[in-house]
This record gives structure tokens, sequence and C-alpha cells, in this order.
């Protein structure tokens, strides 16, 4: 079997189910690989203008904890019925299945096409494979983190308790309604605008106005407070970078300039495209 940058281009001939499990095994053992690229440790040491955005950060959290959480929850409870309905129909948009699922689907049927036996074809194969395996980490991995951090902290949601009491906290009690901090809609929304903003820049307003339209529909719901949806956004955000990071190490999809930034590799065209159409249709 002949192997194209972790894509097993297996006999064309092998049931379909065998050419995917080979390539998903593949691509996994790409992506644990060594890093091609030394990465620097420089960026992961505490400089004091890092240190000095953590205390920035942490102290907007306490102000807007102490001074808006309470008070914009109460607000939301009496918002117009219209305006309640609205986000209440478009909030589902912030679970990761809507993205997660046809991602997922998407690299397993690609990892099913048959062998293909020009080597650009292989190639642009490989590249598209990577792009929706960084998509669907991207958002994958921040909304894993959060789902296990949320029901760790154990915050209870607006109203829970019966009031709006933005200090409750039972740590590690695992219920859906002490799961409030951070938002796993926001995290999904956000990492959706980084990631899919990084593949398709001219996306990026459209992305935008949806990740904030996720956002505040779970504070109109009064389904979070303000800071659980900032703390969403937050995590969304650092770790879709995050991975987009360890992608540009490993060089896949992505590299690292000079400047220690990462830098997308241009993506397949629309000819290549056609062309590995062609190649797979061919007898």
């Amino acid at each position: 079997m002949t192997m194209v940058n972790g894509v097993d281009s297996g006999p064309r001939g092998a049931p379909f189910w065998r050419r995917c499990a080979d390539n998903v095994v593949a691509a996994v053992t790409v992506l644990l690989r060594p890093a091609r690229i030394r990465p620097s440790v420089r960026w992961l040491l505490p400089t004091p203008h890092l240190l000095i955005a953590a205390l920035a950060l942490l102290a907007f959290f306490l102000v807007v904890m102490v001074f808006f959480d309470a008070r914009l929850s109460v607000a939301a409870g009496h918002m117009p019925r219209w305006l309640s309905d609205f986000f209440d129909h478009i909030t589902d948009y912030g679970k990761a299945g809507w993205f997660l699922w046809p991602l997922g689907l998407l690299f397993l049927a690609l990892a099913a096409l048959p062998r293909l036996t020009n080597r650009v074809s292989q190639l642009v194969l490989a590249a598209l494979m990577v792009r929706v395996g960084f998509l669907f980490l991207a958002i994958a991995l921040p909304g894993l983190f959060v789902t296990i951090l949320k029901r760790i902290i154990g915050r209870a949601r607006p109203f829970v308790t019966g009031s709006t009491d933005p200090y409750a906290f039972s740590p590690f009690i695992w219920r859906a309604d002490y799961a409030s901090l951070p938002s796993g809609h926001s995290t999904t929304a956000f990492a959706v605008l980084v990631a899919f903003g990084t593949l398709f820049p001219k996306a990026r307003p459209v992305l935008l106005i949806y990740a904030f339209l996720i956002l505040v529909s779970r504070v109109v719901l009064t389904a979070h407070y303000p800071t659980d949806v900032a703390a969403g956004a937050l995590v969304g955000i650092c770790g879709a970078l995050l991975v987009r990071r360890y992608f540009a190490l490993h060089r896949l999809g992505f590299s690292l300039g000079p400047d220690g930034v990462p830098h997308q590799y241009p993506g397949p065209s629309l000819r290549r495209l056609k062309s590995v159409a062609r190649d797979l249709l061919a007898p």
C-alpha cells in the first residue's frame, strides 16, 4: 500500500470499510508522530506582557461577575416574547454536533475512496483530509475540554437556586443544571469562527455574526451568565488556535513562519479537484 501524507491509497478493489479503516489509522499515526518542526518553548513561558494580560482578563471577569451577571440575567428574563422565541430557534445551532457529524462523515467518506493512480490526485486528496481533520479537531477538542471543565467547576445556571446567584458553585457535582461555566455553545461557536475563518477568510464576517448570535442567545434564554459565555468564547478561540499550531508543527496544512506564526498552505484549486473527480470515475 502507498502512503501519501498519511493517507493510505490502498488497492482500488479493497472493500470500502477496509480502505476507510486503514486510512483513518494512517491519519491518526501521522497526527501523533513527533513534530517535524522543533517547537520553541519561548511562547509557553510567561512573559511580563502575558502576565499583565492574564491579570487584566481575570479582573474583567471578576468585575462582570460582581456587577453584571445577576443584573443582565434578570433583565433577560423580562425580554419581549418575540425576541426570546427568535433566540430560542437559533441557539441549538451552537451545538457541536451540527459541525462534527458532517465533518466526521466527510472524513470517513474521503478515507473510503478507491486508490488514486495519479500522484497529484493523491496529494490533493491528502490535503482535503488534512483540512477536514483540522476543522473536526479544532471544534471537538475545545468542546471536550469544556464538557469536562464545566462539570468540575459546578457553577449553577441562572435561577437554578431560585434566584440569580452568580456565586453558587458545587464543584464536581456533575449535573447539567450546575454546568454553567464555561458555556459549551459559546465554545463551539467561537471555535467554528477561528477554524473555518482560518481556512475561509472571506467567510469571517458571517462567522463572527453567527458566533455572537449564539453567545447572546445563551444569556437571553437565561441558560448562562455573561461570564459563562465570555469564558466559553475564550476557550473556543484559544483551543482552535492551539490545534492550528499543533498542525503547523507537524506541517499538516500549515507551517510556522520565521515569526513563529502559523501560515496556511495553499488549498487545492478547483482544477485539481476536478482532476481528482476524473481519476475516481476512471475505470
